[in-house]
């Protein structure tokens, strides 16, 4: 039996509140949620409302608004989920006011189209950084985002400098349109399936994206395309001062501690945190790359002047030189 969508008032106990959201779900897998990018915390009580105004709220104690459509006033009348799992608030004669679709979160449903310049995200929950897929006019991207910085380490470009309008999901794959709706790319699926592709994913541990659908014999969503295949060529294969090696395991720096895998902590004994230092050392790692890649920081310059720049910055963490024909210089924040 084919799963179907369902929408769901949720609540979640975290460190000692609730959180409050409506979410869609495709079978067991979520696949929107109101609270995604600004939760809603209350302790008490999670209500869900269409007011006499037409306007969709969550409310917590006190009458407190945690979220809203803000739909007031248009002559909403109901909410109702479609076949395709768009969440859509409609008037009188069906005409829809408000629908999820427009706010993308970690997921790209079957027939949802995403307009150039919109993303998804998705947040790691023990971390300061996040992922993010994003449309642009050159290229689709994925992004390891910290702090001010932001690294690619994916893309797809389509050929001959096309220019990308909006991008939908397809039975087969993931289209690529210009802006007469001319589709002028596409990427299909790795695999061989019999059954149509049901949603894309970025996924919050890995940052890898996936395109997904539903076998009936394992009664499971499987990948039947993902963007990164090995796990060195993850953003974050190993944890902080661990190398990613030719055999898909971490390696430490140095090896300063004797542990190695893909879960050893390679960064026992070092504090985090370079600024107020009196004394920082750079270690020179030759053959080492990195998936990361953002602006770089300068280019034609040597790679001592390269060193240099991260060690000015406290807040610098590691530099990336190219030794070939543009000497490239790239900082990595901590």
């Amino acid at each position: 039996m084919k799963p179907n969508f369902k929408a769901a008032l949720s609540v979640e106990p975290i460190d000692g509140k609730y959180s409050c959201s409506l979410e869609v779900f495709l079978g067991d897998v979520k696949v929107w949620n109101s609270g995604h990018y600004s939760p809603f915390f209350t302790s008490e009580k999670c209500v869900l409302e269409l007011t006499k105004l037409g306007d969709l709220q969550l409310k917590g104690a006190r009458e407190r608004v945690g979220w809203r459509t803000g739909t007031s006033g248009q002559g909403v009348e109901r909410l109702q989920i479609l076949g395709n799992g768009n969440l859509v608030l409609v008037d009188a004669l069906n005409l829809i006011k408000w629908q999820s679709f427009n706010f993308p979160t970690d997921v790209m449903l079957w027939g949802q189209r995403l307009n150039v310049a919109t993303r998804l995200t998705s947040f790691s929950s023990n971390s300061t950084t996040f992922y993010s897929f994003q449309i642009q006019h050159d290229k689709i991207a994925l992004y390891l985002n910290s702090g001010k910085w932001n690294y690619s380490y994916w893309e797809f470009k389509p050929s001959k400098n096309r220019n990308i309008t909006f991008v939908e999901l397809g039975s087969q794959g993931l289209e690529f349109f210009n802006d007469k709706h001319h589709k002028i790319a596409q990427i299909l699926s790795s695999k061989r399936i019999q059954q149509p592709l049901r949603f894309l994913a970025l996924g919050n541990k890995t940052g890898n994206l996936g395109l997904y659908f539903y076998s009936p014999d394992k009664q499971r969503f499987e990948a039947a395309f993902q963007a990164l295949n090995t796990t060195c060529d993850l953003p974050l294969s190993c944890k902080p001062y661990g190398i990613c090696t030719f055999s898909s395991t971490c390696s430490c720096i140095r090896f300063l501690t004797k542990e190695n895998g893909m879960d050893s902590d390679c960064g026992d004994g070092i504090s985090g945190g370079f600024c107020g230092r009196d004394e920082v050392e750079m270690l020179e790692l030759n053959g080492v790359g990195s998936v990361l890649r953002a602006a770089p920081v300068k280019v034609n310059i040597s790679k001592e002047a390269c060193a240099n720049f991260c060690l000015e910055d406290c807040k610098c963490a590691a530099a990336l030189y190219s030794s070939g024909e543009l000497r490239e210089c790239y900082l990595m924040e901590q």
